[in-house]
């Protein structure tokens, strides 16, 4: 999606993709990624996830990537921390202990700018976008990460009924995407209760990548 589109979501407060508590499936499965606590976890397009303050929680530290600088502040906020911003590269860093959110463009996050990480949290990016961009998403982050162990949700329902985002993305793209650098195992799938955005039946299906 163009840039433009997450800005006027934010600012017109339509994030319906926006969950007021920590992601069950991120509850429930994330102690299967080989990380313990105090390793650094990457939210890629990571809004003001309530997953954020989960990790934290549990010990780890977090790295995240948002477009929105409406979304960062309000994570902080709603953290009740106030960060040190600063500029860095192409992108603007909010940090503070445990925490970095590189606000910008991801495709101009690079490795050196994120730093080292060892697993990412996938709920919420590659289903945002569409087909030709996850293409591109997909190596980028693999890179960005040196092939960190992921756990990853997707939604699959009939695209024809529904627009996105979130889009629909099948088990075997998630494999064609990143089946030459990980082991790819759905470990959950689940139907979406009352359908997506209540219109059209969906799954959700939850893998744990592991690199190969």
């Amino acid at each position: 999606m163009e840039p433009d589109f997450w800005h006027a979501r934010w600012q017109g407060k339509q994030i319906p993709f926006h969950e007021g508590k920590a992601n069950a499936f991120l509850v429930k499965h994330f102690s299967r990624l080989p990380v313990a606590p105090g390793a650094r976890v990457f939210v890629p397009l990571c809004g003001k996830t309530r997953d954020i303050a989960w990790l934290l929680g549990e010990g780890f530290r977090v790295a995240g990537a948002e477009l929105s600088r409406i979304a960062v502040e309000e994570l902080f906020a709603e953290l009740g921390v106030v960060p040190e911003v600063t500029a860095d590269g192409a992108l603007t860093r909010f940090s503070a202990p445990g925490l970095d959110i590189l606000q910008g463009d991801i495709f101009a996050l690079t490795r050196d700018t994120l730093g080292p990480v060892d697993a990412v949290w996938d709920r919420a990016a590659l289903v945002a976008l569409p087909k030709d961009m996850r293409a591109r998403y997909a190596p980028h982050l693999v890179a960005l990460t040196d092939a960190a162990p992921q756990l990853l949700v997707c939604f699959e329902y009939d695209q024809s009924l529904l627009a996105g985002p979130p889009f629909s993305v099948e088990p075997a793209e998630t494999r064609a995407l990143y089946g030459a650098d990980y082991m790819v195992a759905e470990i959950e799938a689940a139907p979406v209760p009352g359908g997506l955005k209540g219109q059209c039946e969906a799954i959700e299906h939850v893998f744990l990548l592991e690199r190969v």
